[in-house]
Order: C-alpha cells, then sequence, then structure tokens
C-alpha cells in the first residue's frame, strides 16, 4: 500500500502514520517513509489492554485510559498513565505490560520539534 502511495505521486512523506500495531506496516513505512513518526491507534490500544482486564473494572480503566490520549497536555497525559500503572500493576500486569510497551512510540509523537 505504502509503495503504491508513493507510486501514483505521494512524494512528500507524511508527518504522521497511525497504526494497529502491525509489525509488517511500521517496517515497510520505515523503508518508504523513514521520516515518517509513528503512533499506535489508540482505539486498538484500549480494546487489547482492556481483553487483558476482567468486567468488573473494564469501565473505570477505559475511563482512565481516554483521560491519558485525550489529555490537553503531555504531562496530564502522562500523569494519568503512571496513575493507571500504580493503580493496576500488581493485580493487572499483563494489561499494563501492554500500555506500557508502546510508550516510547508514543511519546516520541508528542515531543515538541
Amino acid at each position: 500500500m505504502l509503495f503504491d502511495l508513493k507510486a501514483r505521486g505521494l512524494g512528500i512523506s507524511p508527518k504522521l502514520a497511525i497504526g494497529d500495531g502491525a509489525l509488517g506496516f511500521w517496517a515497510a513505512l520505515e523503508e518508504e517513509f523513514p521520516s515518517c513518526r509513528h503512533q499506535r491507534c489508540w482505539v486498538h490500544k484500549t480494546a487489547n489492554i482492556l481483553d487483558k482486564l476482567p468486567k468488573s473494572v473494564q469501565i473505570s480503566t477505559k475511563k482512565l485510559i481516554h483521560e491519558m490520549y485525550m489529555s490537553p497536555t503531555k504531562e496530564l497525559g502522562l500523569k494519568n498513565f503512571k496513575r493507571f500503572l500504580s493503580l493496576y500493576t500488581a493485580k493487572y500486569p499483563k494489561a499494563c505490560e501492554c500500555l506500557a510497551k508502546d510508550r516510547g512510540i508514543t511519546e516520541s509523537c508528542v515531543q515538541e520539534k
């Protein structure tokens, strides 16, 4: 798909690509548009995290996840990220690992140039 975009005339690299975490997409993006920044899709990320939690806590955790990515500032988003980890790491480590896994990718997308 990315090769086809270039072949059809996309000459300027996109500034940001959002994907569901499929490794093939990120590898192709690096090859075709190396300057493009990556960001994980929060809809997919949220679903992956909730899948690792019991139904009884999904409503409260989903709200906190939304507060992360809907935060008006990076600082507030990171505060909510840390809050999530402090609340749930002991009881639900797999959900917290899933959340933290793409932190570097997400942070690189919000850094100032």
